[in-house]
């Protein structure tokens, strides 16, 4: 303080010998404290202050945020010129008080003191602010009034605004009738233009801007660019700007800006590799990256560039903790996510909103939802960002019931949720599908008028989808005054859920013609819609428009190819894309394989490819946990089954539904009854699937009593009972022979349970009465059934024939079986051993004759049993 108090001192007194003039004294006060000591020994000396010093004090002031001390100067001013206007109303504008500014600027007007060109420049930044679009509009015309509208500031100004305010209509315009433009109003109208959803536009004049006008671009110009290059995923033109900035010198943000441009554009390699050459790298950098490689899934490799930062001494900065936070949670590491937490109490960034909404999240995502829970009430002061954050944070988590609890709890605090709250709870009404709440929230968001927001209407529209209510989501979509490549994945995705593949192709060629170009979450989308399809002809042009656009190596978009290959049957080509060297495989890789797998029947392949996964240190998920089971009880593998059963425990995995349901189907089928209804005993939570595991488990083993025993508790505990429930306890009925009770079940389907029989009911209905030989009453109920007898049933009355010796209906459902399963022998078996039965050898020969020559032959049985690790 005391070397602070000589050095103003030194100023006063070479101010007095005229060494320095008065506003260069000024000029030179490095703070708040130096400044005011040297305007009170100004005031005390009793110099005058003229215009240009009083305006110098007001601008310093405000760059202080002393926007009194300014205002207090500009009052004392008798009849200030409009330089000393113009100064007050910058200051407003510089500490965002844009109402001020606006108010004083029409007070002005009223002291019949004339705007000049700064003023209207300053004036256009407060309406621009506080996007005040009618004040806009008026300002405009006055300054047309004045003839100023091709004065550079001022159209710069004007372009700006309106960009800003989405009218780029208006924008080029102004733009268009300046008659001389330089560098900083091309920028204005690049990065409007690049801001809305024409980037070809902005990506054409900056073409223009150097092959027509001759402006070189400096590096704000290529800053508003590399916005329209990520929404066009155009690689071309990011390599064009690269080797621009490579042949000249660049400050380091045109290099960040070229790394988050490669990132978005699906390329992260390319991305590192600058971010390696680049000399003098920033927090910025180091940043931009970990958000590069986050976004394209690699999240191993932000927890390496983490690890760097901390062995080269480099301040973490929020973006990189945000980023290494979201790789911890994506691949669940605990551990590390704990490390990154304590670095950032270490840096004291942990009480940030950001930082602490990304270790709310990765808390939530590694299941301690009770230390995530804390650290929401533990933030000091919480504002509306803070409750959306929180939010979004369990809503992404997957905990979309304690997201909307805390939306509860938030309105009881802000009766005005913003649009970034919305954005974050519409998605929990959607995984719940609680539709009537996410009606009550659309209505807010018009009320609010944000349902025209892109995130919000996308959200909404992501939501009607998602809840199978396309009549609403269509509606909004058309409404929407921008759409974005984003919006349509919501359509598409949402119709690709439901197994509508039409609609999901025919907007993924909507957008197309619409002249977007599709992203990975548009392939992402689009790719299940072909595997539902079977049409691997399809998806291998949809591989090939991948490979064009970059895509390829994108975590998701590879995993989604894969699905697609293995569910089209095409399984070599999906082991190719699963074991190629430069694929940065994730759990969601191992799982899809997995699934491939099972779904072409090579169970036992399968499950080495679950074993492959544990070797090569991958952590077996729900899902892949799930996958596996149906293989254990295809094979029978009691034993393996008891060790994934053993996983699951120390896992955690018990609480999920998904699980216990799958198990309690696995220890069935491995013969186990008594442990499945152990598994059904011990679950907390059941739904109808569990019920109805239990049930398809006690008729399997012929339990009919167990297995109605099961379906009145059912009842009784008001569970709701669907089609498999009811074909699940008549096939019961059908193993114990319980015809009464089976008879009883069925006639109740449409009055009592309100659910129409499919021919699966039927089938188990002629197998339960051709079992007790009461043919007359299958032919009557074969007259009723409102649709075609399918192999099904024809295959229930050929057993039930063959059971009685009925060789007459035998031959009658063989006559169907023939046109409906060309290419099953069973069925001519069945019928010869029949006529054998009955010593009508000739028509047995003559059965067996004729199923040679259709090219059938019998399928030798086996059967196998598991001993000591052997089959």
């Amino acid at each position: 303080m005391k070397l602070r108090c000589c050095s103003i001192l030194v100023l006063v007194r070479r101010f007095h010998c005229q060494e320095l003039p008065k506003n260069t004294l000024l000029s030179s006060c490095k703070d708040l404290s130096s400044l005011l000591q040297l305007h009170a020994h100004l005031i005390t000396s009793g110099f005058t202050f003229n215009t240009s010093t009083t305006t110098l004090l007001i601008n310093l002031y405000s760059s202080f945020q002393k926007c009194s001390f300014s205002r207090s100067l500009f009052d004392s001013s008798p009849n200030p010129p409009v330089i000393l206007w113009n100064s007050m109303i910058r200051t407003y504008v510089r500490v965002n008080q844009h109402e001020e500014a606006l108010k004083l600027y029409v007070s002005m007007l009223e002291k019949s003191i004339q705007p000049d060109k700064y003023t209207f420049t300053f004036v256009l930044k407060a309406c621009t602010a506080m996007s005040d679009f009618k004040r806009s509009i008026l300002i405009h015309e006055e300054v047309v009034r004045r003839n100023l509208e091709s004065d550079v500031f001022i159209g710069t100004g004007l372009i700006d605004m309106y960009s800003k305010m989405g009218d780029f209509e208006s924008a080029r315009m102004v733009f268009d009738q300046m008659p001389d433009k330089d560098i900083v109003a091309w920028n204005a109208m690049i990065s409007g233009l690049a801001q809305c959803a024409e980037p070809v536009k902005a990506v054409d004049l900056f073409k223009d801007m150097q092959f027509i006008f001759r402006i070189n671009p400096n590096s704000v110009t290529l800053l508003n660019l590399l916005p329209a290059v990520c929404k066009l995923m155009d690689m071309r033109a990011c390599r064009c700007i690269h080797a621009y900035v490579y042949r000249r010198v660049f400050p380091v943000s045109v290099h960040n800006a070229l790394i988050d441009t490669y990132s978005k554009c699906n390329h992260p390699n390319v991305a590192h590799r600058i971010f390696l050459e680049l000399t003098g790298k920033d927090d910025v950098s180091w940043g931009t990256m970990m958000a590069g490689f986050a976004y394209n899934g690699n999240f191993h490799e932000v927890l390496e560039m983490f690890d760097s930062i901390k062995r080269t001494g480099f301040k973490m900065s929020k973006v990189s903790a945000v980023s290494a936070l979201l790789g911890a949670g994506e691949i669940g590491d605990l551990r590390r996510g704990k490390e990154i937490h304590e670095y950032a109490i270490q840096e004291m960034i942990d009480s940030d909103i950001m930082v602490a909404t990304s270790l709310m999240t990765m808390y939530a995502k590694c299941g301690l939802l009770d230390k995530a829970r804390d650290l929401f009430w533990g933030i000091k002061g919480r504002d509306l960002v803070a409750w959306s954050a929180a939010i979004a944070a369990f809503s992404q988590s997957g905990y979309p019931q304690e997201a909307l609890s805390l939306f509860r709890d938030m309105q009881n605090e802000y009766s005005q949720p913003n649009n970034v709250t919305l954005v974050s709870v519409i998605p929990a009404c959607a995984e719940l599908r609680a539709v009537r709440l996410g009606k009550s929230v659309h209505c807010h968001a018009v009320k609010a008028s944000i349902d025209s927001d892109i995130s919000t209407g996308t959200a909404l529209v992501s939501m009607y989808a998602k809840c199978n209510l396309f009549s609403f989501a269509l509606h909004l979509f058309n409404k929407m005054p921008l759409v974005e490549v984003v919006t349509w994945n919501a359509l598409i995705n949402g119709y690709a859920q439901i197994g509508d593949c039409y609609n999901a192709l025919k907007m993924f060629s909507r957008l197309r013609l619409a002249g977007l170009h599709p992203d990975p979450g548009t392939m992402v989308g689009v790719l299940p819609a072909c595997a539902l399809l079977g049409d691997v002809r399809l998806g291998t042009c949809l591989h090939c428009q991948i490979i064009r656009y970059g895509f390829e190596s994108d975590c998701h978009v590879k995993n989604a190819l894969i699905d697609l290959y293995a569910k089209c049957g095409s399984l070599s080509l999906a082991e190719f894309l699963f074991n190629k060297n430069d694929f940065s495989k994730d759990e969601v890789s191992w799982n899809t394989m997995i699934a491939g797998y099972m779904h072409n029947g090579l169970a036992k392949i399968a499950l080495s490819a679950f074993h492959s996964m544990k070797f090569e240190s991958f952590r077996p998920n729900v899902v892949t946990i799930v996958s596996i089971l149906p293989a254990v009880s295809h094979l029978t593998y009691l034993r393996e089954g008891m060790t994934i059963h053993s996983y699951i425990i120390k896992s955690g995995f018990r609480s999920h539904k998904l699980v216990g349901n799958s198990l309690i189907d696995m220890y069935a089928k491995c013969g186990q009854l008594d442990l499945s209804e152990r598994i059904f005993e011990e679950m907390k939570n059941t739904d109808t699937v569990s019920w109805n595991a239990l049930l398809t488990a006690c008729s399997m083993h012929g339990e009919g009593d167990r297995a109605l025993s099961v379906f009145s508790l059912m009842e009784n505990r008001d569970i709701e009972v669907d089609a498999i429930s009811l074909l699940s306890v008549l096939s019961a009925c059908r193993h114990a022979g319980l015809v009464e009770e089976g008879r009883k079940i069925f006639h109740c389907m449409r009055g009592k349970y309100h659910i129409e029989p499919d021919v699966e009911h039927y089938a188990c209905m002629v197998d339960l009465l051709g079992r007790a030989g009461l043919f007359n009453e299958i032919m009557d109920l074969l007259k009723t059934m409102p649709m075609e007898p399918d192999g099904g049933v024809w295959g229930a009355l050929l057993d039930a024939s063959r059971m009685h010796s009925n060789i007459e209906l035998a031959e009658v459902a063989l006559k169907h079986l023939v046109k409906l399963e060309q290419g099953n022998p069973a069925h001519y078996v069945v019928l010869s051993s029949l006529y054998s039965q009955s010593g009508r050898w000739n028509d047995a020969g003559h059965t067996r004759v004729k199923m040679n020559q259709t090219g059938l032959r019998k399928t030798p049985g086996c059967s196998w049993v598991e001993v000591k690790k052997g089959i």
